[in-house]
């Protein structure tokens, strides 16, 4: 009997848990393909670009391609050892749209990107900014959708989440789990209300007026916060200024990973940069190893249990872990499969939910560890330590 009472009090929120987790993410406002306006103001791209000659040239090709009538492409080479400025410099020679720039020393008190992208924006004369990480592409109607949907929503920051590209198996089975979790910490209906505090923007597409961004100091302001996108997103929104977060998957794609090596150091570094200077975050951020852990550890072996014990004289009570087991392994592979659809990838990859837990749970746990200890990361050759 007390193994059903304990499957039952599982049962109950596990189901609680599935379906709480799997409702939070809420864009209500969706970019799609429009065509390029009439009044088609100068908008100025800019790419901060480290060590990119795997995606730099399809990221600047896709935004000199799009239809919107008046843009000029603005890369900062963030001092890269590769053949990053070589690819630009062979691309502004066919297209002087294009401004390529090599950057300098990082200055004392600066973090990388911000750098990056306050010198960029010195030689930006647009009277939009868009700021777009060099591996993200996008549609040749981007510009034109979201600066239309900037106007229709009276945005001062227009930001949206992209499409993820997602290429390997590592990639398929935990980048899903990954943007469940920042759905459930950053709620685009909070974001999108201007009565909240709550701000956030993916950096890997902000489209910012230029007015706005000088008056609120620019990339100087933020200037050592690693997190600059989140750190920009507040201090327009605090400021009294409006912020929206729209899905712009139909019109920009991203291509953060191609390995389980590279999405380890990249997700590590995310989390802890995070973490590290808020409480509660790092407190959801347990809760949320934990979460993972019992889907990575227990889910698997519930039905085993229940099994076991049917087959040792276990009877109706052991049938009855089974089918309680089952219908939440049932209702979370579900919610997995639609997520998985929605992502572009296979709805098999569901199936997978308890190793991507696995590993996300074990991301997470090394995050806050490293905040705890004092620790820091190390991202692209620079070591990041808590405040």
């Amino acid at each position: 009997m007390i193994y059903l009472i304990i499957s039952t009090l599982l049962f109950v929120p596990g189901l609680i848990i599935i379906y709480w987790v799997h409702n939070q993410y809420h864009l209500d406002i969706v970019v799609t393909p429009t065509a390029a306006p009439k009044d088609a103001p100068l908008i100025s791209i800019c790419i901060p670009a480290r060590n990119e000659e795997n995606n730099i040239r399809r990221s600047v090709e896709a935004a000199l391609a799009q239809d919107y009538p008046n843009i000029e492409v603005i890369v900062l080479d963030d001092r890269s050892t590769d053949a990053t400025l070589t690819q630009l410099k062979e691309i502004a020679a066919r297209d002087s749209r294009l401004l390529p720039i090599s950057g300098s020393d990082l200055p004392e008190g600066w973090a990388g990107k911000p750098h990056a992208l306050y010198q960029a924006s010195a030689d930006a004369r647009g009277e939009w900014l868009c700021f777009l990480d060099a591996d993200t592409f996008l549609a040749p109607e981007a510009i034109s959708s979201c600066y239309v949907k900037a106007l229709e929503t009276e945005a001062d920051l227009f930001t949206v989440m992209t499409e993820q590209i997602l290429g390997s198996f590592w990639e398929k089975v935990v980048m899903p789990l990954v943007m469940t979790a920042l759905s459930v910490g950053f709620s685009p209906r909070k974001v999108n209300d201007p009565s909240r505090r709550d701000a956030v923007a993916n950096g890997q597409f902000i489209l910012i007026k230029h007015s706005i961004y000088d008056l609120i100091g620019g990339h100087e302001k933020v200037k050592d916060q690693i997190v600059e996108d989140k750190a920009i997103s507040e201090q327009v929104k605090w400021n009294g200024h409006r912020l929206i977060v729209a899905d712009g998957m139909q019109v920009v794609s991203t291509r953060m990973y191609t390995s389980l090596e590279s999405m380890w150091e990249g997700w590590t570094k995310n989390i802890y940069l995070g973490l590290r200077d808020h409480v509660a975050m790092l407190l959801l951020g347990a809760f949320g190893a934990s979460l993972a852990l019992i889907a990575a550890l227990f889910l698997p072996i519930w039905p085993l249990i229940g099994l076991a014990w049917y087959f040792n004289n276990g009877e109706w009570m052991a049938l009855a872990v089974i089918l309680e087991s089952l219908f939440v392994w049932g209702y979370l592979i579900y919610n997995r499969a639609i997520i998985a659809k929605k992502m572009n990838i296979s709805e098999w990859y569901s199936l997978t939910t308890p190793l991507g837990a696995g590993v996300f749970a074990a991301m997470m746990l090394t995050s806050a560890w490293k905040v705890l200890s004092g620790q820091g990361v190390t991202w692209r050759g620079r070591t990041y330590h808590s405040n």
